[in-house]
C-alpha cells in the first residue's frame, strides 16, 4: 500500500510540475513579439501562439492551410517560403528565410525547426515569426550610406571607385575603353562665401540630380565631396560619349539652376576627361589623371573641356615637385635676389633697379620664377615668399645707401594675394621704418591681377601707400586687359611697357603705332614710363625718339647679383 502511495505521490509531483512548466511555457509565449506554429505530425494537431496577428489577420487550422502563410508574403519569395515551411520533405531538421508581408511595410524572419522519430518519420514541427523591419531598414541605411551620397543621391566616391575598378578589370579582358569626366563648379567657394553652405549645398544637390538624369547602361555618376562629381563611360558609344554628356551637361547650364527659395543660380563647369587605358592602368590613376587637366581646363578660363594627354601629366607633376621643394627653400635660405637697373632715356643715368627673386634648388639647379611663382600663388607660400623679398630688398636698399651714399629707387614686385592682405600696408611700413628708409625711395610693382577680386579695398590700399610716400608702378601693361580709359582713376605713378611691344616695336607697324599711344597719352596723365625688355641698339633709339622716359633690359643691363651691384655703383660714385 505504501508503494502504491508513494507512486501516487510522484506521479501527482510530476503532473504538478509540468502544470507548472506548462504555465510558465505559456507566459513567455503570451509574452513574445514573435508567433509560433506548433504542428504534430503524429495527431495531425495545429496550434498558433504568441503575437500571431500581429503578422497575419487569418487564423491556421490544419496542415493544409500552410498555403495561406506563403501567399501572404510578397510573391517573390513564396517559393522560397514554402520550401521552409516544408522543410520535411528534404528531411531537414532546420531552416530560415527572411521574407517581405504582401502589401505591408513588414519583413518577417520565418525560423523552422522539425523532429523526428528513430524511424525518420516526422514528428512535431514548431515554426517561429520574428518581426525584423527593424533590422531590415537599418541594414538598408547602412547600406544605401555604403553606396549612395546622402546629398545628391548618386554613387559617392567610395562605391564609384569599386565599380570602376571592375569596369576596368572587365575592359582589359574585352579590349575595351574607359572614359572618366572630372566634374568641377568653377568658382564655388564664391557661392558658398557669398550666399552661404546652405545655398551651396541646395546648388551641388540640384546640380547633382541633374548628372543623376544621364545615368544609363554602362554610365555612373558619383558625388565625390563638395563641388566635385565623376562620370564614367564604359565602351563610350552613341549616346554615351563623353562629347555627347559634355553637350548635354553645357546645354542644361545654358539656364541657371533654380533652389527652393526660387533663386535661380548661374553656374559654369569645368571638365577633364582621361581614358583607359591610354592615360592610366588603375581606377585611382585614372580618376586622378581626369582631376589634373580639369584643373587645366580651368587655368585656361573656366567653362571648358580637357581631355588627358602626357605633357599635362609631366607639367603637374613637375608643378608637385616645385610645391613640395617650395616648403623647403625658404626655410633653408635657398632664394637670392638679383637687382636689374633702370636707365633714364635722355640723360643715361642710373633712375633705380628691380629686385628679382631667384631660387637655386636642393640639387643646384636654377629654378625659373615663370616656373615656382604661379605654384607658390596658387599653394599660398607666396605670402613668406613675398614678405622674404621685401625685406630682402629694402635691407639691401639700406645697406647700399649707407655704403655709397647715391640715390635709387628699389622697385619690388608684389603679388595679388600679398596686395589683398589686410595687414600688408602695415607690415610694409614697419619694414622701411625698421631700415630707415625713404618711402619714396621704394616702388611697388602691381599687376592689373590684382584688381580682379576687391577693386575697392585695393584702391584703398594704394591711396594709403601713395600718401604715405611710396612709389607705385603697374607692371606688364598691355598683356592683360588693359585699358587706357581707366589709367586716369589709378593712383600710380609709372607705367612699364611689357617686353612683348618692345620685341616686335621695330618692324611691326601696329606695335608702333600702339607704343607711340601709350607713352603719349600716359605723359599727358603725369606717369613715368619704363620699357622692359630692350635689348637691341635700334629699340633704345627709337624708344629715346618716341620720349620712352626709361629703360631695363639686357642692352644696358641683366639681372646681377648684390655684389655686382655694388660694383656698379661703386663705379657712379667715383
Amino acid at each position: 500500500m505504501d508503494e502504491i502511495q508513494y507512486q501516487f505521490d510522484l506521479l501527482k509531483a510530476k503532473n504538478q510540475k509540468l502544470e507548472s512548466d506548462a504555465k510558465m511555457y505559456q507566459a513567455l509565449v503570451a509574452t513574445s513579439t514573435n508567433a509560433f506554429l506548433y504542428y504534430s505530425f503524429e495527431h495531425d494537431k495545429l496550434e498558433t501562439m504568441g503575437s500571431w496577428h500581429h503578422f497575419f489577420d487569418f487564423d491556421v487550422h490544419d496542415r493544409k492551410e500552410f498555403e495561406l502563410i506563403s501567399d501572404a508574403v510578397c510573391e517573390q519569395y513564396r517559393g522560397e517560403l514554402r520550401d521552409v515551411l516544408y522543410l520535411e520533405k528534404q528531411q531537414e531538421e532546420y531552416a530560415s528565410c527572411d521574407v517581405a508581408l504582401d502589401g505591408r511595410k513588414m519583413w518577417v524572419e520565418c525560423e523552422v525547426t522539425v523532429s523526428y522519430l528513430e524511424s525518420g518519420k516526422p514528428s512535431d514541427k514548431i515554426i517561429r515569426f520574428r518581426d525584423i523591419t527593424k533590422f531590415k531598414q537599418q541594414n538598408d541605411e547602412l547600406a544605401y550610406l555604403a553606396y549612395y551620397d546622402s546629398l545628391t543621391g548618386l554613387y559617392n566616391r567610395n562605391y564609384f571607385v569599386q565599380v570602376l575598378s571592375e569596369w576596368l578589370q572587365r575592359a582589359k579582358e574585352d579590349h575595351s575603353v574607359v572614359a572618366v569626366m572630372f566634374v568641377d563648379i568653377d568658382d564655388f567657394r564664391k557661392i558658398n562665401d557669398g550666399m552661404g553652405l546652405i545655398v551651396g549645398d541646395e546648388l551641388v544637390q540640384v546640380f547633382g540630380q541633374f548628372l543623376g538624369e544621364l545615368r544609363q547602361d554602362k554610365v555612373i555618376i558619383s558625388h565625390f565631396n563638395s563641388d566635385i562629381y565623376c562620370i564614367a563611360i564604359y565602351d563610350p558609344y552613341g549616346s554615351r560619349t563623353v562629347e555627347a554628356i559634355d553637350k548635354k551637361i553645357r546645354t542644361r547650364l545654358e539656364s541657371p539652376l533654380r533652389l527652393t527659395n526660387k533663386m535661380d543660380i548661374p553656374i559654369t563647369v569645368s571638365i577633364g576627361v582621361a581614358e583607359y587605358p591610354e592615360a592610366a592602368k588603375t581606377a585611382l590613376e585614372l580618376i586622378n589623371c581626369a582631376e589634373i587637366v580639369m584643373f587645366k581646363a580651368k587655368s585656361k578660363g573656366k567653362n571648358t573641356i580637357q581631355y588627358f594627354d602626357a605633357p599635362i601629366l609631366n607639367e603637374f607633376l613637375k608643378n608637385i615637385e616645385i610645391e613640395n621643394n617650395l616648403k623647403e627653400a625658404l626655410f633653408e635660405q635657398q632664394f637670392t635676389l638679383n637687382y636689374q637697373p633702370q636707365y633714364d632715356t635722355k640723360t643715361g643715368k642710373l633712375r633705380g633697379v628691380e629686385a628679382l627673386i631667384r631660387w637655386k634648388n636642393r640639387d643646384g639647379n636654377m629654378v625659373s620664377p615663370g616656373e615656382f611663382i604661379p605654384v607658390a600663388e596658387r599653394n599660398g607660400s607666396i605670402v613668406p615668399i613675398g614678405k622674404w623679398v621685401i625685406e630682402e630688398a629694402i635691407r639691401s636698399l639700406s645697406t647700399m645707401r649707407r655704403k655709397f651714399q647715391i640715390d635709387f629707387i628699389m622697385s619690388i614686385n608684389i603679388s595679388a594675394i600679398q596686395y589683398k592682405r589686410a595687414e600688408f600696408v602695415e607690415d610694409l611700413i614697419a619694414i622701411i621704418n625698421r631700415y630707415n628708409i625713404d618711402p619714396a625711395d621704394v616702388e611697388l610693382e602691381i599687376t592689373e591681377s590684382v584688381f580682379i577680386d576687391d577693386f575697392k579695398d585695393i584702391m584703398g590700399k594704394m591711396y594709403a601707400l601713395r600718401d604715405y610716400g611710396f612709389k607705385v608702378s603697374l607692371d606688364d601693361f598691355g598683356t592683360g586687359f588693359s585699358s587706357l580709359s581707366y589709367l586716369k582713376g589709378l593712383p600710380i605713378d609709372t607705367l612699364k611697357i611689357d617686353k612683348s611691344f618692345i620685341d616686335t616695336v621695330i618692324y611691326d607697324e601696329s606695335t608702333r603705332i600702339i607704343t607711340e599711344s601709350i607713352i603719349q597719352m600716359v605723359k599727358k596723365l603725369g606717369f613715368e614710363t619704363i620699357a622692359e625688355g630692350v635689348e637691341k641698339p635700334e629699340q633704345f633709339e627709337y624708344l629715346k625718339k618716341i620720349e620712352c622716359d626709361n629703360i631695363q633690359g639686357f642692352l644696358l643691363g641683366k639681372p646681377m647679383n648684390q655684389q655686382a651691384l655694388e660694383e656698379l655703383l661703386s663705379k657712379l660714385v667715383r
